[in-house]
């Protein structure tokens, strides 16, 4: 069950709490969520807006989408998130920004604009991304992927443990952030479900978070309306709303800390009920 004394994790300037909600905000036109309804920039920072109202300590900004889909190139992604960074930076300059790459390119212009977090879903395939998070003081998420490469699904993908391959991952990259430079309370873990997963193993990664959350280094669980909730009930993508929230629930009494989904407020209102049922 989570302890009170939780890790140590500090962005933007300030101690992040027990429980604290990054809301999803995606700058792409084919996001498997909204299907694009945050795309336009105008859009997108009205999102950021309402997130920040409806109580989201971090908002997680994205130029591409997390599967297969049309090539977005590097100067792409850039024109998608960096303005929009700037705008959240100056209309916000309290929340926590993050930004969902794994390019080092990226992450170096977005920090220059403003960002607080860069948050690598795939698992380091570009090892100078950590490099950047160190020269600006800022930052990152260590993620698991298993053997995928950017914007891939798995196929029949194997684990002996995948709870241990998952664990042994993430914490030898946060360890090698540190030792870049990394501030060792600025770093999240992300055991990435569906990522390099099918849905037993997205399950097995659930029922086992403790052991992630056991290593000391704060978790970050990003589960929101994934596959892996919609094959277990059987519900398409616009109906995954309570599994995603029980899912949360479970993560939260097992130590999770920040929690990266698309409904603020259901988000909020959950994790306030973990909270008073564990004092």
């Amino acid at each position: 069950m989570s302890s009170p004394d939780a890790p140590p994790l500090r962005l933007n300037g300030r101690e992040i709490g027990r429980h604290a909600i990054m809301a999803v905000v995606n700058r792409t036109p084919d996001s498997f969520f909204d299907r694009g309804a945050t795309y336009g920039f105008g859009a997108a920072l009205d999102a950021v807006g309402r997130a920040v109202a409806d109580g989201a300590d971090i908002v997680d900004i994205g130029g591409v989408k997390a599967g297969p889909g049309e090539d977005v190139g590097v100067d792409e992604e850039l024109r998608r998130v960096v303005d929009l960074v700037a705008a959240v930076r100056e209309r916000h300059p309290r929340v926590v920004i993050s930004v969902d790459t794994w390019r080092a390119e990226v992450g170096e212009a977005v920090a220059r604009a403003g960002a607080d977090l860069l948050n690598d879903t795939w698992g380091g395939p570009d090892p100078r991304l950590a490099e950047v998070a160190a020269a600006h003081g800022i930052g990152l998420v260590c993620a698991h992927a298993g053997p995928l490469g950017p914007r891939t699904r798995p196929h029949r993908i194997g684990y002996g443990d995948v709870v241990a391959d998952v664990i042994g991952h993430v914490t030898a990259e946060a360890e090698r952030a540190v030792a870049l430079g990394v501030r060792r309370d600025a770093i999240l873990i992300d055991p990435a479900h569906d990522f390099g997963k099918n849905t037993r193993q997205s399950l097995e990664i659930s029922r086992r978070l403790g052991e992630m959350t056991a290593t000391g280094w704060p978790v970050l669980v990003a589960v929101s309306n994934k596959d892996f909730i919609g094959e277990t009930l059987g519900r398409p993508v616009d109906r995954r709303g309570v599994g995603t929230m029980a899912v949360l629930g479970v993560s939260a009494l097992l130590g999770a800390r920040v929690f990266r989904v698309h409904d603020v407020p259901a988000a909020r209102r959950a994790l306030d009920a973990v909270s008073a049922l564990t004092g």
